[in-house]
Formats: C-alpha cells, sequence, structure tokens
C-alpha cells in the first residue's frame, strides 16, 4: 500500500539536516603508483587503420582487440581518429559482444546518444572503485568507454584487477565477513512528481542523481511497472508514504568467473553513503524523512552485510583500499575506445576540475546481459 502524507507535514520537516551524522568520505588513493600490468599489454594503437562508421573492424584489428579481451579482460584502442559518440559506439558494441539498457541503476543517468549513457555524476565528486551493477540480480558482462571530448592530464579513469583484490581482501575481516554473510545493497528512490511540488532547493533533485526518481532509474511511470522489473532483477521493494520507493537487493559478495574459473570480489564499496554525502550540493540538501517519517536518518545509497549488520568504519577503509592497492590509471585523448571485463576489473575515477574552455566527455556503453549466479568455493 503507498502512503501520502500531507504538504504541510512534508515541509514541516523539510529543514531537518543530517550533517550531525554523516561521517566524513575516506579518502581513495586510486593506485600506489606500480599498475598490477603494464599498460603495453591492453593498448591498440589504430593509427594505421580506418574506422570509419560504414566499415566494420579489419579482421587484423578485431583478431588483435579479442585475443587481448579475452586474455586480459582489458583493452584499449588509441589513435582512431574517432570523435563521435555513435561510430565509437558501432565499434565497442562489437568488442562487448551485445549491449544492455541502464534500467534498474542508481545513477540518474542521461542518454547523450543511443545506448550510450553520460556517467551520472558531477566531476567534483568521487567515484570509487565498483563493478557495474553489482547491485542488481542481473548485471553486465561488461562495459566500454567512449572519449569524445578530453584534457590532457584531467579526468584520468582508473581500473582495478580484480584477482589481486579478491586474494587480498579474503586475508580481512570485512572479507571473510563478505564470504560468509554476503552484502545487501539498499536504494531509496524519490517520486518525481511529488518532488515537482517541493520547496526551492529540493525541486531540482535531478540535478544530483544519487537523490535518484524511481522513474527515471527504472525507465517507468508506474509502480507496477517498477515492481515487475525489480522482480526480474532479483529486488525487493518497499514503498512508503509519498510513493518513495526502498529496494533491496540481497546477494553473494563474489562471483564465478566460468572464464577463469576463479571466484572474484562483486562488490562495491562506491555503492554507500559516504561517497555520495560528499557530492556538491547533497551535504547541504535535506535527509530522506522528507519522504519517509519511520526511517528519519536514511540515506539515498547503502550497504551493509547480507544478514543487515553494519560494516564498521575500518572493514570500510580495508574494502576500499584493496582496490586500491591494485589500481592503474586510463589516461584519455579523443577518439579513445576502452572496454572492460566487468568481472576482473573494477573502475571509477577521482573528482577532478576543468578551466574554462576544456572539457571531458565519456560515452558509457552496457554490454551483455548477465544474470549473476554467486561464488562457488
Amino acid at each position: 500500500m503507498i502512503f501520502r502524507r500531507t504538504q504541510h507535514n512534508l515541509f514541516k520537516i523539510f529543514n531537518r539536516r543530517l550533517s550531525s551524522i554523516r561521517n566524513p568520505m575516506i579518502t581513495p588513493i586510486w593506485w600506489t603508483g606500480r599498475s598490477p600490468i603494464d599498460e603495453s599489454k591492453f593498448i591498440i594503437d589504430c593509427s594505421k587503420y580506418n574506422l570509419n562508421l560504414d566499415s566494420e573492424l579489419p579482421q587484423e584489428l578485431m583478431a588483435k582487440i579479442s585475443t587481448t579481451f579475452n586474455e586480459i579482460g582489458l583493452v584499449k584502442l588509441t589513435n582512431t581518429k574517432l570523435n563521435d559518440l555513435n561510430t565509437m559506439q558501432s565499434h565497442a558494441n562489437k568488442i562487448l559482444g551485445g549491449k544492455m539498457k541502464y534500467n534498474g541503476g542508481a545513477n540518474s543517468r542521461g542518454a547523450i546518444a543511443e545506448n550510450v549513457y553520460d556517467t551520472g555524476a558531477p566531476r567534483e565528486a568521487h567515484l570509487h572503485y565498483h563493478h557495474e551493477m553489482a547491485y542488481v540480480g542481473k548485471s553486465v558482462k561488461s562495459i566500454a568507454f567512449c572519449c569524445s571530448k578530453a584534457t590532457n592530464d584531467k579526468g584520468f579513469m582508473y581500473v582495478s584487477k580484480n584477482a589481486g583484490v579478491t586474494n587480498d581482501i579474503l586475508k580481512t575481516e570485512v572479507g571473510r565477513k563478505l564470504k560468509e554473510k554476503g552484502i545487501c545493497y539498499i536504494r531509496c528512490l524519490t517520486d518525481r512528481e511529488v518532488c515537482k511540488n517541493l520547496p526551492k532547493g529540493w525541486n531540482g533533485l535531478d540535478e544530483f542523481g544519487v537523490y535518484n526518481h524511481w522513474q527515471r532509474s527504472f525507465g517507468v511511470e508506474t509502480p507496477k511497472e517498477v515492481e515487475e522489473l525489480a522482480k526480474e532483477r532479483g529486488l525487493k521493494v518497499e514503498w512508503g508514504e509519498n510513493n518513495y520507493c526502498k529496494t533491496k537487493y540481497y546477494a553473494d559478495a563474489f562471483e564465478y568467473h566460468p572464464q577463469t574459473g576463479e571466484n572474484h570480489l562483486y562488490s562495491s564499496v562506491a555503492d554507500d553513503s559516504i561517497w555520495f554525502d560528499a557530492w556538491p550540493g547533497v551535504k547541504d540538501l535535506p535527509t530522506l524523512s522528507f519522504f519517509s517519517s519511520t526511517n528519519m536518518h536514511e540515506r539515498p545509497l547503502k550497504i551493509t552485510y547480507g544478514n543487515d549488520s553494519e560494516l564498521t568504519r575500518e572493514e570500510l577503509r580495508d574494502f576500499i583500499s584493496v582496490y586500491d592497492n591494485h589500481g592503474l590509471p586510463i589516461r584519455w585523448n579523443v577518439g579513445d575506445i576502452v572496454a572492460v571485463c566487468n568481472y576482473r576489473w573494477a573502475h571509477g575515477r577521482p573528482a577532478y576540475s576543468l578551466e574554462e574552455g576544456e572539457g571531458r566527455e565519456l560515452g558509457v556503453i552496457l554490454g551483455p546481459e548477465y544474470t549473476r549466479i554467486g561464488s562457488k568455493w
């Protein structure tokens, strides 16, 4: 049943703030200066090829891409002479071998070309290492990034090699707990129509992707459609006042990868609230008590263990550090296409700033859909 509260009561609690209970962000270091793999092993120079839209990827190039991607799970095409996202998407799809739509995602992502999405986050915000859509039952095997705007030495992406991450985290208390208890991803989604009537400062929630509307997250217009999609993706749904939607996904924190025959850590510490509290403007917004009087201090995103117990700050720090210790930077030039196996590598980026006239634009392309199977210990 969907409950509604009067607008008077909504506005009455509008000014409640969470600053007194918010924890400061744990700042990532991204990499140690020592990369887990030499970049020459996954970078392919395309300067001698013609990669126009009407052509297939040359057989020689495609064979090199396939071998690199199968062996390493990471490939970067440089010197493509491309700057159009639709053209880059066409080639990225050939590498990924399929595509899926971004439905049920945490961020409020917009499409910047057909089936090409923006990153859904302000550049002032850190996006720590994560595996794309690890928080739903139907995840994605691989993901590609296409660069149409770049500024030298700004806006690097980082990837982290998951084999080393998994080995290291299993030596920690948080790793042992994740293996035993699993993980739960909690999403609190607001209603777009309710937000249209909110006071100034809240009626522009689309500016803050962390406060996502369920209409945009799921790409539908009715609660019934949300529930149908949520069921497909293995999500539990709870409805509250003002069409406030909470989803929970209980999952194995690890995932068996058939190609490597290994279990990999497959979790997104980046989906905990401490990251988003640092986003510009978010720290000044009211709590979600605006939508839920029974859970006054809820955050838009949160992770717990699979038994609903909390991760300590020390455990979160260890969770973050293992990814940092196996990271490496990806530098961007216009036309670069990077394909990443979503199981063998995590990805993220630090905050960055741009001067007038500078730019950075990445198109995000999701590869084939994958139904999670969990670990096989």
